[in-house]
C-alpha cells in the first residue's frame, strides 16, 4: 500500500514484490540491499551493531540512515503488536483514493 502511496504504479509494485519474494536482491541497487539486509537483521535487534549503522550510512548518508534505521523498528514494532493482538490485515489498501505524492 505505502508504495501506491509513494506513486508507483502497479506493474513496478508487482516486479518489486517479485524481487523481493524471490530473494533476487542482486537485481536492486546497492543501498536497497543494504537496507534490506538492516531490516532482515533487526528482526532480532540485539544482533544489530555499530557497523550495521556505518553500512546504511555509507549507502544514505547519516540522516537518511537515521530515516531507514526508524522505518524498520516501526514496522517490525507494528507487526510484534498485531501478532500478539491477532490483528488482521486489512483486505484492501486503505489508501485507496488518496492522491499520490508530488514527484
Amino acid at each position: 500500500m505505502l508504495l501506491a502511496v509513494a506513486g508507483l504504479d502497479d506493474s513496478t509494485i508487482n516486479l518489486r514484490l517479485q524481487r523481493l519474494a524471490s530473494g533476487a536482491w542482486s537485481k536492486l541497487g546497492p543501498a536497497e540491499q543494504a537496507a534490506l539486509a538492516f531490516a532482515r537483521k533487526a528482526a532480532q535487534p540485539a544482533m544489530l551493531g555499530r557497523e550495521d549503522f556505518r553500512s546504511l550510512s555509507a549507502q544514505f548518508g547519516p540522516e537518511a540512515a537515521v530515516d531507514v534505521v526508524y522505518w524498520v523498528c516501526r514496522a517490525h514494532y507494528l507487526t510484534r503488536v498485531a501478532d500478539a493482538f491477532q490483528l488482521p490485515l486489512e483486505r484492501g489498501n486503505v489508501f485507496d483514493g488518496f492522491a499520490p505524492a508530488p514527484k
